[in-house]
């Protein structure tokens, strides 16, 4: 099997793919960086083509996909009512000095 055949790789994992690639075209990102990426995205979620044998390979992790978003960024719930926090205190020293 040559480098870049797609054909080990489930119909799931193409669609996965493609969803990814128009996601980075969406940002801006070339069409090779794009597609680039969005295929080694599938590789770190399922570990490569699962069209094999009677197991059809192991289940997707997903874990590049749930990092998207704003809720990694927040931080815990802790870390944002301590931000609060020092953000109110922040304003009332400002507001009365």
């Amino acid at each position: 099997m040559p480098r870049g055949d797609k054909s080990s790789y489930t119909d799931k994992q193409k669609r996965k793919a493609e969803h990814i690639e128009e996601g980075y075209e969406d940002r801006g990102t070339s069409h090779k960086e794009a597609e680039r990426r969005a295929w080694a995205t599938v590789n770190k979620e399922s570990g490569g083509g699962n069209k094999s044998g009677s197991g059809r390979g192991k289940k997707d992790t997903h874990v590049s996909s749930s990092r998207g978003g704003k809720a990694h960024k927040s931080g815990s719930s802790e870390q944002r009512s301590a931000a609060a926090r020092k953000g109110w205190e922040t304003r009332r020293k400002h507001a009365h000095g």
